[in-house]
């Protein structure tokens, strides 16, 4: 005979400091909103919020994006504040801290976490002949 798994119904969380992180890269943008111990609340991507293709890297598509993550946290939390960390190098990662903001958070830092190389790849050797 099959076990029966019950399905918890989402419980509010009261947390002291949250944080959304937008990776914005070339193809799409991902917002993730987290606890201070990185536990994921909600998130949202392009495919997420209805675009297909090459509109999921639109400005336009950011903005929703973060529009969409942030009224689900403030629905199932009511979050009120928010620290941004921002990865890549998208063009439109401003559009999506716009985004946050127009949902109606409120940023208190916002910090840029683009990883960058210290000393880069080793060069290819010089060919001989």
């Amino acid at each position: 005979m099959a076990k029966t798994v019950k399905k918890s119904k989402k419980t509010r969380k009261i947390v002291q400091k949250w944080q959304a992180h937008i990776q914005a890269s070339f193809n799409n943008t991902i917002v993730t909103i987290t606890d201070e111990k990185g536990n994921t609340l909600t998130w949202c991507s392009g495919w997420a919020a209805g675009f297909k293709g090459a509109r999921e890297s639109t400005p336009y598509a950011a903005q929703m994006i973060a529009e969409d993550a942030g009224a689900r946290v403030i629905v199932l939390h009511s979050m009120e504040s928010v620290d941004v960390y921002i990865k890549w190098i998208g063009v439109w990662r401003e559009q999506a801290v716009r985004g946050l903001i127009s949902a109606g958070l409120n940023l208190d830092t916002i910090f840029d976490v683009t990883p960058i190389p210290h000393n880069g790849c080793k060069k290819k050797k010089t060919r001989r002949l």
